[in-house]
């Protein structure tokens, strides 16, 4: 006899099988990412199109560096929300401020006028893409124990829902934009598609994980101050420096490669040095140094997506469908979120099933950097088709190679960045991981200045063949790094 008193057990709720507020943050991310790159897909095009056909008439090879030292910027500002997550607000509040910040970005680009509305919407949309870039990934592993498996299966559940929004952003927004022929009805667009993902991010954020809107290492109160008075003097240098000439659109590519440089050496040095950092602690960081250049050297080819790969699909890619329409040059780029679309969801259940029998983040991600490498030497085939020969198919293939690449290095990357970071660093770490994507993002700017459709099989040979060494390498010092991780996976 059963006593009819007796409460039922309530299922817990869950998002795919992970907690509940995973699908807060996949929602937010997921508008973010459609804005960002909704926009990014016709930012080159914009900068080096002719000023009578709606753009800025820039040097083609001065607009794809300033591209470039933009994707930098957006992961070097990440150093910036991380401490302030870290030392001000905490993660959850700097991460609602950021996503503010980006639909003002858009918005600027879609209303104010030529290089003003550029810069004005750049700073903003890098800045706040930083923030909540850094401090998504620090909540999402709030959500997961120490030791759980499914951390990894739910950063690449996350990451479906970043591919979800690119893949939109970047059909949607070039169409837009070419029915239109108006490059600011495009950007107007993502500021659209941020509102949304803002409004979503409001309605549940009270939800999530309490840790995450207090700093977990707080600045003392009487050092604010002085926190305070180095970012105005920071911001006046910058301002200074940029209206006496000596910051230029041609030079900037150079300036953020030689930021990112220093801020690594400088984090890197900061976490082993600390007194906050214990012994194990210490040797996971040292074990994290010769993925972030793995990592480094796979983003400096993905990201190439947004400028070498964008001015050869303007003018190397037949992108004629079936002889039925021409598809914009900028939407080609969504052939690769497309079939992250696809994938991730089996990735992430590959290594739910294999848990703790899945390779280690070490050999995934050089297995990444390795594949990311053949897929560019996958353009050498393809040289010398002439303009508008290459077909479309194969550049089809080519992103399906990248996509394998990305799934096994950025989900990972970001998860493993937490599961090694100090605890006194735990969003700064996450934001040095993301220091090796801007050093990637502002190297694929520096290295498009040396591609032409007359070097293309020295150009993606060279450095096709550099990112093979780079993850070969790394994969042969996998059992020395697994000793230093202590035990992380």
């Amino acid at each position: 006899m059963t006593d009819s008193t007796t409460s039922p057990v309530r299922r817990e709720r869950t998002f795919l099988g992970h907690p509940l507020q995973l699908g807060t943050l996949f929602g937010v991310e997921m508008f973010e990412r459609f804005s960002f790159y909704g926009m990014q897909s016709i930012l080159l095009l914009y900068m080096y199109n002719a000023v009578t056909d709606g753009g800025l008439g820039y040097d083609q090879g001065v607009a794809a560096g300033v591209v470039g030292a933009y994707g930098g910027t957006v992961y070097l500002s990440t150093i910036l929300a991380a401490w302030v997550g870290d030392r001000l607000f905490g993660p959850e509040r700097v991460l609602f401020g950021s996503a503010i910040s980006v639909m003002a970005g858009h918005i600027a680009l879609a209303v104010l006028p030529g290089g003003t509305g550029l810069a004005v919407g750049l700073v903003l949309v890098a800045f706040g893409s930083g923030g909540v870039k850094a401090n998504a990934s620090t909540i999402i592993a709030m959500l997961y124990g120490e030791g759980d498996d499914r951390r990894d299966a739910g950063f690449s559940i996350f990451y479906l829902g970043v591919n979800i929004g690119s893949l939109l952003g970047q059909i949607l927004t070039p169409v837009v934009q070419t029915r239109t022929a108006s490059f600011h009805i495009g950007f107007g667009l993502a500021a659209v598609g941020m509102a949304i993902g803002l409004i979503q991010y409001s309605l549940f954020r009270r939800n999530l994980p309490a840790g995450g809107r207090t700093a977990p290492n707080p600045l003392p109160a009487t050092q604010r101050t002085r926190a305070g008075l180095i970012g105005v003097a920071a911001v006046v240098v910058l301002l200074v420096l940029t209206f006496t000439g000596v910051i230029t659109a041609g030079r900037l590519d150079y300036i953020v490669t030689a930021i990112v440089a220093i801020a690594t050496v400088g984090y890197f040095a900061l976490m082993l040095s600390s007194p906050k950092v214990d012994p194990i602690e210490r040797r996971r960081v040292l074990a994290f140094v010769p993925m972030w250049v793995a990592s480094a050297v796979f983003w400096a080819i993905f990201q190439q997506i947004f400028t070498v790969l964008t001015i050869y699909a303007d003018e190397r890619v037949d992108r004629s469908v079936f002889g039925l329409f021409e598809i914009p040059a900028g939407t080609v780029q969504s052939i690769e979120p497309f079939f992250v679309v696809v994938l991730a969801g089996v990735f992430a259940a590959v290594w739910t099933k294999l848990g703790p029998r899945q390779p280690a983040s070490p050999t995934k991600m050089a297995i990444g950097t390795i594949v990311v490498g053949l897929g560019f030497l996958l353009f050498v085939p393809l040289a010398g088709t002439g303009a508008n020969g290459t077909p479309l198919l194969a550049v089809a293939g080519i992103l399906l190679v990248f996509c394998v690449a990305e799934l096994f290095t950025s989900p990972v990357g970001q998860s493993l960045s937490t599961k090694l970071a100090p605890r006194a660093f735990q969003t700064q770490m996450v934001a040095l991981f993301f220091l090796s994507v801007s050093m990637g993002s502002v190297l694929a700017g520096v290295l498009a200045d040396f591609y032409s459709a007359d070097n293309e099989v020295a150009y993606f040979g060279i450095t096709g063949v550099a990112a093979v060494v780079v993850g070969a390498v790394v994969l042969a010092t996998v059992p020395k790094l697994k000793v230093l991780m202590e035990g992380v996976r």
